[in-house]
């Protein structure tokens, strides 16, 4: 097993420019089952997670093939709509299969899916969407069994927001005839772009990042070249080291106003932030100030995959920090690894008070998830010591090569 070993201290001085969205990938994928012909994906990072979901679709009798940092995938002829368990385990975006190959194929049995654990994270949203557009769903043996035969366009009212089931369902009503309304979408930026791969490929979907999507259900979508949109949690991970280290950072190819509540939470803190076209320039001179509180929720409020990496920053940031995690109930993993390094901090159930230290310590720690172990990565950064992360493999499902790009940076850190 892989472990990173940290040498903390460095500030932080260069330029680094931000992958393409992980969050929006992995839809983008799935959503291949519904095309006949060939995709061309640009600027791909080979995160674990992307491809664990090749492996899926490789199953299904389609065909993935890498040109340097391409990605092109030809669905024009699935051989089956089964994804087993064994591979169904390995991520948690394998549940986006089912909306599409129950549309393209109108049957469809997929294992339950694993992923990080951070929580139970229900799909009973994306069975009920299923059932909503005349699915019957069929839940048995650790299986879920869709017949489609008899799906046509209606409406489907989410109970909550969730990114997973509104791009699920998008996808499931893309290929079924009639008008279909989703009502309490999630609006993150991953979403819209899911619109905007589908409706280039012959889709016609309405008004993604609103609260209400419209999809017109159409006969046949084709292949393109598209590229997602940039990965706004890599970019905020970032922006948070920069801040932890000190130094200044020239971030290429961010949205910020997709990190904008981060940017505005640290406007308090010596650091001087400038945004121009698709940079951002982050210039931090001083310890940090504390947030003082911070909640979790769906966009466009603050994120939940960036509550770890803040929480690293609070624990060297002056002040009190009171931090509540609304939308996971087990996303609180990594404090005992911090607090193994120095971290002051105390919690019960989903919320937790963190007093911040002028220093941290290294130490040997493990990541238990793949948001959780990139806050211990940004802990052994500005840690007095050496820090040793085991369990790598979570953080490597949304972080390509993040040892060599954080040297690029001045920063020491290997994988050894």
């Amino acid at each position: 097993m892989a472990k990173f070993f940290i040498n903390g201290g460095k500030k932080i001085e260069g330029e680094i420019e931000v992958e393409s969205a992980k969050n929006a990938l992995l839809p983008i994928l799935s959503a291949c089952n519904l095309i006949d012909g060939k995709v061309r994906l640009k600027k791909v990072p080979k995160f674990l997670d992307v491809l664990a979901m090749c492996d899926i679709l490789n199953y299904l009798g389609g065909k993935t093939l890498w040109e340097e940092d391409d990605l092109i995938i030809d669905m024009s002829s699935p051989k089956c709509g089964d994804v087993p368990n064994s591979l169904a385990d390995k991520v948690r975006a394998s549940i986006f299969m089912l909306g599409p190959i129950l549309a393209r194929q109108k049957k469809v049995k997929i294992a339950y899916p694993g992923g990080c654990d951070i929580g139970l994270r229900p799909i009973d949203l994306h069975l009920s969407g299923m059932r909503a557009l005349g699915a019957k769903v069929v839940e048995k043996n650790g299986y879920i069994y869709c017949d489609g035969s008899n799906m046509k366009g209606g409406d489907v009212i989410l109970n909550f927001p969730s990114v997973g089931a509104t791009e699920n369902i998008m996808m499931a009503a893309v290929l079924t005839k009639g008008k279909t309304r989703i009502y309490n979408c999630a609006k993150e930026p991953e979403v819209v772009d899911l619109q905007n791969f589908l409706n280039a490929c012959g889709a016609k979907v309405y008004n993604a990042g609103c609260s209400v999507i419209e999809i017109e259900g159409v006969d046949k979508l084709t292949g393109i070249e598209y590229q997602t949109i940039p990965d706004r949690i890599i970019a905020g991970t970032y922006i948070i080291a920069c801040a932890m280290c000190g130094g200044k950072l020239t971030i290429k190819g961010a949205i910020a106003q997709e990190n904008q509540v981060l940017l505005s939470k640290l406007s308090n803190s010596p650091c001087i932030i400038d945004v121009k076209d698709d940079k951002i320039k982050v210039k931090s001179y001083g310890r940090p100030k504390s947030f003082g509180e911070l909640e979790t929720a769906v966009y466009p409020g603050f994120p939940t995959d960036l509550q770890a990496q803040t929480m690293a920053l609070q624990c060297v940031s002056e002040g009190t920090c009171m931090i509540v995690e609304n939308l996971f109930e087990s996303r609180f993993k990594h404090i005992p690894e911090l607090i193994k390094m120095g971290g002051d901090i105390s919690f019960r159930d989903r919320v937790c008070v963190v007093r911040g230290r002028d220093k941290l310590y290294g130490a040997d720690v493990w990541a238990s998830d793949l948001r959780g172990g990139a806050s211990l990565v940004l802990a052994g950064l500005v840690a007095e010591g050496y820090t040793t992360i085991s369990n790598i493999e979570l953080i490597d499902r949304g972080y390509f090569k993040l040892e060599e790009k954080l040297t690029s940076l001045g920063l020491n850190i290997k994988r050894i």
